[in-house]
Formats: C-alpha cells, structure tokens, sequence
C-alpha cells in the first residue's frame, strides 16, 4: 500500500506505507500446546491421585491387594465416636485462624506501607514464621507453653505471682491456643498479600483524599478497605483452607489432646492410619475433601460477585 505526496520542487513521490494490523484482529491467546506441560502435571499429581483416593475409599486396602467393601468406611468413620467433635474443632478452627490472619494481617500492611523507620527489616522480620517449618514451630511452642517449665508461664509467674495456665493440656483453651499458633506463623503471608493490594491502589485517590482534609481513618474506610478487597479475598480462601485441613501443627503441639479436645479430622483421620485402617482413612480423607470445597466453592463465588461489584 502507498500514498502520494508531494515533494519540495513540486514532483509527486509515491511513498510506501507499512500496512497496520488491527488491535481487533490480534489473536492474545496462547497456542493450544502451550497448555499441555501444565496440563500433565496437573493430570498426575491432581487427577489422578484424586481418582485413585476416591476408589480406595470403597477398598478394605493394603499394599498388596484391595477389596471392595462399598460404604462399608464411610459408614465405620460416621460412627467415630469424636467425629462429631472433631467436626466441630475444625470448623472453630479453620474460621478463628482465618478471621484472625485478614485483621491483623490488613492492620499490619497498614503500618508496613507507612513510611516508618526501618520498614524493609520489620516486613522480613514479620514474614519470617512463614518460612521456618509448621512441626519446627509446633515442637517450639510446645517448650515455650509447658505448664510448668514453658518461659511462657515462668514469666506470667514472676509477674502475678500466680499459676499460668495449661496452654497446651486444658481443654478448655488448647484449641485456641493451637489456633494461636497457627495465627503467629502465617500472618506474615496475609500481611504480604495486603501490603500488594495496597500498593496496587493509584496514589491519586489518597493524594485527592488529602487534599480534601480526610483523616488517617477515613482512608483507610473509604479507599484502603474497598480497594484492598481482591487482596481480602484472597487471605480468607487461602487461609480457610489451610485451616480446614490443618494437621502438622496440631499433632506437634496437642496430638488432639487433651483427650480429643483439639482433635480436628485430619487428626482423626491420621489416628486411623496409624490403627491400620487404611481404607478408613482413605474414606475420611474423601469426607474432609468435601467439606472443604462444600465450604470453599461457594464462599470463592460470593467473594469473587463481591469483587466484581467493587
């Protein structure tokens, strides 16, 4: 394609135009074999897995052969006489850990986005529990909160002369306790979520909000909370999550104790296995995946209308 123009002496150039693609007809898309590594890798290590798990829950299995008993194991792990309670700790425990993680995670963003004395090393400092392991962590605390030789309760001692309490063996608190724990170590990954969703809001909403004479609290109601809601929505699914399936912590620190006070069906699903009973086992691990995603499904939806709305 060309056009003509004219030149200085007045003689008529064709000049050669480049023909111009339209944004319209761009084709952004990946090409279909693109997808295929990430496909096989979630084919084998999902898929599959998922399959195989399902099939062994109708199974009376060992290493060598299985046989098929239908809702046998189903049937004996409703009948798990903690099975109501440990239902009922996963639930407190996974929505307490949650809860708490998007608070003080959001709060802690907030004054690690503020330009505060030596604020690189305090955001490394409260990422820090995330990248030491959950049994490393459960084996400390478990030192730290012993009733009677923990540093915890030596020093509630040398303070108010009294007794501290059974962090870890009253079955009263060993679960919050747990819960606790938990809220210590992965705060530090919803704190970095929140500290991206903010940095991600334009700085002209907080330069305009100035200008209009708007207080600290202000800004944070009408532009930090709204604007950080993908960020939100992402803690609460991620930390719900690892609450609802949450084990290694548990185990390490409680083992479900006192009694079955923290036992939570990850916990009583291990006890199984331990027993032998792995075709139980297998069954329980199929009942938590439904609970999970029978939680998480259509709470991700709700959240995910949220987000479009804002």
């Amino acid at each position: 394609m060309s056009t003509i123009t004219t030149s200085r002496d007045g003689k008529q150039v064709a000049l050669a135009k480049a023909p111009r693609a339209s944004a319209a007809h761009v084709d952004k898309t990946y090409p279909l074999w693109f997808h295929i590594p990430g496909g096989l890798i979630y084919i084998v290590l999902f898929i599959v897995p998922t399959i195989f798990s399902f099939y062994f829950a109708f199974t009376r299995w060992t290493l060598f052969k299985a046989t098929f008993v239908g809702f046998e194991n189903f049937v004996m792990f409703f009948n798990e006489p903690g099975l109501i309670g440990s239902l009922k700790n996963t639930l407190i425990y996974g929505f307490v850990t949650s809860g708490a993680k998007v608070v003080l995670g959001l709060l802690l963003a907030v004054l690690l986005s503020a330009p505060i004395i030596a604020r690189g090393y305090l955001r490394s400092v409260t990422f820090f529990p995330v990248l030491v392991s959950a049994v490393g962590v459960g084996l400390t605390f478990q030192v730290l909160l012993d009733p009677f030789n923990g540093f915890v309760n030596k020093v509630i001692t040398s303070i108010t002369g009294g007794d501290g309490p059974g962090w870890l063996t009253d079955p009263n608190i060993a679960l919050l306790s747990v819960a606790a724990i938990d809220v210590w170590k992965g705060i530090g990954l919803a704190t970095l979520i929140y500290i991206a969703g903010i940095a991600a809001i334009p700085n002209e909403y907080f330069e305009a909000a100035r200008v209009d004479g708007a207080s600290s609290w202000q800004m944070f109601r009408n532009i930090i909370l709204p604007l950080s809601f993908p960020a939100t929505s992402t803690v609460i699914i991620l930390s719900l999550i690892g609450g609802l399936r949450s084990f290694d912590l548990i185990w390490t620190t409680t083992q479900g104790g006192p009694g079955f006070a923290s036992d939570v069906i990850a916990s009583v699903i291990y006890k199984q296995y331990q027993a032998g009973f792995y075709g139980l086992s297998t069954a329980g691990n199929v009942i938590l995946f439904i609970v999970v995603t029978a939680i998480i499904y259509p709470l991700s939806r709700w959240l995910n209308s949220k987000e479009t709305v804002l």
